[in-house]
């Protein structure tokens, strides 16, 4: 069995929550024992992006953070084993509530290869950095999103447009990009953590979607421009 030593940071957690949303941060590939810090900047990137997923859910979804076992994707466990953990940690403190992951980078990578568990009902990918042949399933049945920058110098825009077009007919989903959107969501960092709010919500909770990703939820579109 994998030694996992992940950790989950609250967010919010209401006492009788709908669903739960598990935030995956991303980070390069470093050596396999180099730990996670929680002020490394690939992990305050998403503060902001579980604050507004705690906002959107109106005390009706817990929020967590997940601070990997260890950095980048070097070694095991990997960031897909401390997704499979942080899901078991979610089933102990909540029960049986859908869960959605949204992750950055390879947080996303890790989001999408983990989806495959049927406690995961949606997923979330932000500027995610996929590897070629990554065995990203068809996710029948998952409501899956991806939001991707055209002006994404680290994670390819292509990789993302794959995985959309290679969504099974019975999920929804698929990709949003936004223009002259880069690799660290700075400048356009509402754009993407309200897709990812919207989607979340509209998945575990009914909300309405809004204009752009309503066709994506209704499976009209594979691929819209924010």
């Amino acid at each position: 069995m994998t030694d996992v030593r992940s950790r989950l940071e609250e967010t919010t957690t209401p006492d009788h929550p709908e669903g739960a949303v598990v935030v995956l941060h991303g980070g390069g590939s470093r050596a396999a024992d180099v730990p996670v810090s929680p002020t490394q900047l690939s992990v305050l990137r998403m503060v902001p992006v579980a604050g507004r997923l705690a906002a959107a859910g109106r005390r009706r979804l817990a929020v967590w953070r997940l601070l990997n076992s260890t950095r980048g994707w070097a070694g095991r466990p990997n960031p897909v084993d401390d997704a499979r953990w942080a899901l078991d940690r979610v089933t102990e403190r909540l029960g049986d509530v859908p869960v959605a992951l949204v992750g950055h980078s390879l947080g996303g990578r890790a989001a999408l290869l983990a989806a495959d568990d049927e406690r995961v009902r949606a997923v979330v990918g932000l500027a995610t950095w996929l590897a070629p042949g990554d065995p990203v399933g068809p996710l029948a049945g998952r409501d899956v999103l991806l939001v991707h920058g055209d002006a994404d110098r680290v994670a390819r825009l292509a990789p993302a447009r794959e995985v959309a077009r290679a969504l099974s007919p019975e999920a929804r989903g698929g990709l949003v990009t936004v223009p002259g959107g880069s690799h660290s969501m700075l400048r356009h960092l509402s754009t993407f953590d309200g897709l990812a709010a919207r989607w979340v919500t509209a998945s575990l909770l009914r909300d309405d979607p809004g204009p752009t990703l309503a066709p994506l939820l209704e499976r009209r579109e594979r691929e819209v421009t924010a």
